[in-house]
């Protein structure tokens, strides 16, 4: 059984030795700790996917805190199943200790598991729930200031019609009714179609 530290940074500006301190507190050796200056806003670390080959069935794995393990809940979520189901080692965090997977204890240790990913599930939905809500409140609040969401609406030039009837009848191409009108090809399309549709529910 190894005891192993994983520190992460979010640029490499930033300083790791506050990580290191408490590692080298919690008696981890330096040459098993492993340490990343990268953004958690992807899983594209190559020391955390390095760590996760080193470790084995029974060792410890020590971080400093647990978000360390991803950007969000829902990626800690997968992380902490990964580690202590899949891999079965043991989780020290060291800012919340009631976390902590490294009694000797397996019931106990399986208990304290189940009972952090009920937690984060919980705190993912909440995330979620709270990213929706913000999102809603914004959406409501640019309408009321009279912003418009979606595809700026483009005025019809003069003659649209008679050009899409003559489309819709095999006298013109929508290419070069689309030059004439000035507009996308796609938009032609899509005036073609709204057109032939009014026409078969008249």
């Amino acid at each position: 059984m190894s005891t192993y530290g994983y520190c992460r940074v979010s640029s490499k500006n930033q300083n790791v030795n506050r990580q290191l301190d408490a590692m080298a507190q919690a008696k981890v050796e330096r040459k098993h700790i492993f340490i990343e200056k990268k953004s958690g806003k992807d899983f594209d670390r190559p020391i955390y996917k390095k760590m996760l080959r080193k470790i084995r069935e029974g060792d410890v794995l020590i971080i400093m805190s647990i978000d360390r393990l991803g950007r969000n809940y829902a990626e800690i979520i997968d992380q902490w199943r990964i580690i202590t189901r899949e891999k079965k080692v043991k989780v020290k965090v060291l800012n919340m200790p009631i976390l902590s997977l490294d009694t000797n204890d397996d019931l106990i240790n399986t208990l304290i598991s189940e009972i952090v990913l009920e937690l984060l599930s919980f705190c993912a939905e909440n995330e979620r729930s709270n990213i929706r809500e913000r999102q809603r409140e914004g959406i409501d609040a640019a309408l009321k200031r009279g912003v418009r969401f979606g595809r700026p609406k483009i005025d019809r030039p003069d003659g649209t019609d008679t050009l899409i009837e003559g489309y819709l009848n095999n006298t013109i191409e929508a290419k070069t009714a689309a030059k004439l009108l000035g507009i996308s090809l796609s938009t032609f399309y899509r005036w073609a179609n709204e057109m032939k549709k009014n026409q078969n529910m008249e």
